[in-house]
């Protein structure tokens, strides 16, 4: 794999769109042919495969299958949310801003509304923003994947947030247009029109929203995306949902879909505030411009895939050594850190302790609805006294560090910290964001280089100071290099198939069909095998009893919680024929799924 020409032909790039490309499933589900073999990779082919893929999403949009992340519709729809977020700002009394969605769509709307919030305020003017995550805010730090299959939970929490409010832009985040628990707040928005504009965002076609009854409801997400359609048409309602390509390990939204929603909500949210600033219109040249830096992102953060694969290929040995991996990073940044560790234990069915991240100024910097959630338990504590009294006494040399902080950060506070970390383990990593000629800073970095393994240091062009973005970009580099860095460390301990997540938690309906989708493609069994297969796996038995085959989804799911490896167990019955007893044996031996059904079939 090292060895690979990197240069793919359009009809590579491409292959996703044909209509007879996994034509079941739609964008957010298929899987990508660009990155069939990860599993099998080196740690740079990897990182390699994740740029390829992260450089789908600014495809320029080809004959009318999908909208694209550039298309002039999109740019459009942008400025016309834009205007109405200007009329906010502008007129802030009983109206607000809010954003909501499941996991990292909820995580990612935290971290835009106290950006953004922020702003405002050292302008002296009133917040506009706020935001919804299903499961509460200790959704922000630990998976909480059954409230996203409430549709009920959905419009409480959006009433609570809008309580006399009088007008609201409400704009709903789901990647796969799936979750029930944004359905139902898109829903109660078209039927209160003289309070509520419904947007949409999302990466799926409007045909392919899912069309599955939800629970006690009268709609499916699908009905409430035509009802929004229809009223688009007199900008009452508003979609924005390009299709960015499949995932690089498919169905993971965190990625490329966490990604454009930051970048789409951003440019929007920039250009309202620039022109309210300004006093001067919004205009398609700018929204185009701002989202053409975001490409320029890429291309910057990527420069260094050397750097990448170093911080992977430790993360990775790091994991495989049944270790831990630890971000300690500042400001912004940091809340990354802890968005991207909380995202592997649902993806990767990783343990809470593998990969944590922690801030500076703890609960104070983060400025959550809830406040302090450290009384949940030790997974809630994210301060960096935190990672000192509770990690650094445990450290070892098989542990990897990994700090985040940029040049504004106090240079003196993080070499303190990295020479505490230093006494415990030399495996100490950086990332690290500068501007261009700021010398000032290049010499105060030079005592923190001193002291790790590597620094992955960052450049940001002068272009990007002048135009007010460059903490915006910082941000979607730092998320592209913190997906590399966990993606590949999973990848490199085992837990990937493929490109599949098989060691994903089956925690609601979307994960348990997406289980069931797996198994088929996997094994090419068919559905009614593969759902025996899911069912004996979550319930650990090799007899189903009849309450266990006529319980419903939601049954399942709550006893998969307590389950461990119920994908990987169920595929290697399927594959095998073996026992529950066996199956388990045999993982445990070798815990990498494609290895264990190779000596089996050896």
């Amino acid at each position: 794999m090292a060895g690979l020409d990197w240069t793919y032909g359009v009809s590579t790039l491409r292959q996703w769109e044909s209509a007879d490309y996994e034509p079941s499933l739609p964008v957010s589900e298929k899987s990508n042919p660009l990155t069939c073999d990860i599993d099998r990779a080196s740690a740079y082919s990897i990182v390699k495969m994740l740029q390829v893929c992260d450089s789908q999403m600014f495809q320029k949009e080809a004959g009318t299958t999908y909208q694209r992340l550039l298309s002039d519709q999109v740019l459009k729809t942008l400025m016309e949310v834009a205007k109405r977020v200007e009329v906010i700002i502008k007129d802030p009394q009983e109206s607000c801003v809010v954003m909501s969605g499941c996991g990292t769509s909820g995580r990612l709307a935290f971290l835009i509304s106290s950006g953004f919030n922020k702003a405002l305020s050292q302008l002296n003017q009133s917040e506009v923003y706020s935001y919804i995550i299903a499961g509460g805010d200790r959704a922000l730090l630990s998976s909480q994947e059954a409230p996203e299959d409430d549709p009920r939970l959905g419009v409480l929490s959006l009433k609570k947030v809008c309580e006399g409010k009088k007008r609201v832009l409400f704009i709903g985040i789901s990647c796969g247009l799936s979750a029930p628990f944004v359905a139902g707040q898109l829903d109660f928005c078209l039927q209160h029109p003289e309070v509520y504009t419904p947007v949409l965002v999302g990466f799926n076609p409007a045909h392919q929203a899912r069309d599955e009854p939800i629970q006690d409801c009268t709609f499916t997400f699908h009905s409430v995306v035509q009802r929004m359609q229809e009223l688009a048409k007199s900008q009452k309602a508003f979609l924005i949902n390009p299709a960015v390509g499949p995932e690089a390990i498919s169905g993971s939204s965190r990625m490329k879909g966490g990604s454009a929603t930051k970048i789409l909500l951003e440019v929007a949210f920039s250009a309202a505030h620039a022109a309210t600033s300004s006093n001067t219109p919004i205009t398609h040249n700018g929204v185009l411009q701002h989202m053409m830096e975001y490409e320029r992102t890429l291309a910057v953060t990527y420069s260094q895939p050397d750097g990448i694969t170093t911080l992977v290929e430790a993360a990775g040995e790091s994991l495989r050594c049944s270790r831990h991996v630890y971000y300690l990073g500042w400001g912004s940044l940091a809340l990354l850190g802890l968005i991207d560790a909380s995202e592997c234990s649902p993806t990767f069915g990783a343990d809470y302790e593998d990969v944590r991240g922690f801030i500076r100024g703890g609960y104070r910097e983060l400025n959550n609805n809830d406040g302090p959630l450290t009384s949940l338990g030790p997974k809630f504590s994210i301060a960096h006294e935190d990672f000192l009294h509770l990690i650094l006494p445990c450290l070892t040399d098989t542990d990897t560090v990994l700090l985040i902080y940029t040049h504004s950060d106090d240079a003196t506070e993080v070499g303190n910290m990295a020479r505490r970390v230093r006494e415990k383990t030399p495996n100490l990593h950086a990332v690290y964001h500068q501007a261009d000629g700021d010398t000032a800073a290049s010499l105060q970095q030079d005592d923190i280089k001193k002291l790790c393994l590597s620094t992955l240091k960052i450049t940001w062009p002068q272009e990007a100071l002048v135009s007010g973005t460059l903490q915006h970009m910082r941000e979607l580099s730092t998320k592209l290099v913190l997906n590399a860095v966990s993606t590949g460390a999973h990848v490199l301990k085992g837990k990937i198939y493929q490109n599949h997540m098989i060691d994903l938690q089956v925690t609601n309906t979307k994960l348990y069909r997406r289980a069931t989708r797996l198994l088929q493609k996997l094994s090419t069994c068919p559905e009614e095998k593969c759902e025996e297969a899911l069912l004996k796996a979550i319930y650990r038995v090799d007899m189903l009893t009849l309450e266990m085959t006529s319980s419903d989804i939601t049954t399942h799911t709550c006893f998969a919680r307590n389950s461990t490896k119920v994908v990987p167990l169920a595929l290697v019955i399927l594959l095998t024929g073996w026992s529950l007893v066996e199956a388990e044996s045999h993982l445990k031996q070798q815990p990498i799924v494609r290895e264990a059904v190779a000596q089996w079939m050896w």
